[in-house]
């Protein structure tokens, strides 16, 4: 695996943080019949994987900024350079024991992501990109968007908002409009994970509202190093504000405009 000093040190950080995360992923089931429930445990299993994802880091370049989701926002000394990080993408997937969740890192550099990392620990996928060098899957696969031109038999992934989200009408309108013209929608609960198997050519595009940065820093280089285009559900909205719309380049125009209304 070629990379910076940088990347190199995401991807340790983020296999480092997959194996505590695999080790908690297997008491999970355990939980499952307590009393107490799993809800407590993998709070803590949260917090301790951006724990060893900031100490090494941090440990590591002292003076970058830090944005994590659940030690939220320090300034560096280096005002350029910041860290973005998800420790535990798809904690309800996590909760409920299913394999389907991530650990995602990204390198922010005067306000553009440089350097991005999704694993998924329990396949051992290791999705990673830096600005200029295209993206890849773990040590030697090139990773394309898909090639396919025509909705009809494209497959497109989102997040369905739940409880008392205020996005959820506007989703469902969405839902309403495209899934009539497209070969299938999935919502698998991992937004890095959904923007990662869009670099693969897995899914032909996604799109969701009510994001945070975290969820999507890391996924937004992936997709573009892959060939593929994104942007804020608003054509003027920047991706990492919250709302985002990606897709191959041959699919994004017709999608995008499905999606936006």
């Amino acid at each position: 695996m070629q990379g910076s000093a940088n990347l190199n040190l995401m991807i340790k950080a983020a296999r480092k943080a997959g194996r505590s995360l695999v080790k908690d992923f297997r008491e999970v089931e355990n939980l499952q019949v307590s009393s107490k429930g799993p809800g407590d445990f993998v709070s803590r299993a949260d917090r301790e994987a951006e724990r060893i994802i900031r100490d090494e880091l941090m440990g590591a370049r002292p003076t970058y900024g830090w944005l994590g989701e659940e030690t939220g926002e320090a300034a560096g000394q280096d005002p350029t350079r910041r860290w973005i990080v998800d420790p535990l993408d798809g904690t309800t997937n996590f909760l409920h024991g299913m394999p389907h969740w991530g650990v995602s890192i990204a390198l922010e550099h005067k306000a553009e992501i440089v350097s991005a990392v999704v694993y998924d620990p329990a396949k051992d996928e290791m999705f990673w990109a830096e600005k200029g060098t295209g993206c890849w899957l773990n040590d030697n696969r090139r990773m394309r968007v898909s090639g396919r031109k025509v909705m009809a038999e494209a497959v497109f992934a989102t997040g369905v908002p739940f409880g008392a989200k205020v996005t959820l009408g506007a989703t469902l309108q969405d839902l309403a409009r495209l899934m009539p013209g497209c070969a299938g929608v999935r919502r698998w609960g991992a937004a890095s994970l959904d923007l990662a198997y869009v670099a693969a050519g897995r899914f032909d595009g996604y799109w969701e509202r009510e994001l945070h940065p975290w969820d999507v820093a890391a996924g937004l280089l992936l997709v573009k190093e892959a060939g593929g285009l994104v942007q804020g559900l608003r054509a003027d909205q920047p991706p990492l504000e919250g709302a985002l719309v990606a897709a191959n380049d041959g699919l994004f125009e017709p999608f995008a405009k499905i999606i936006r209304g």
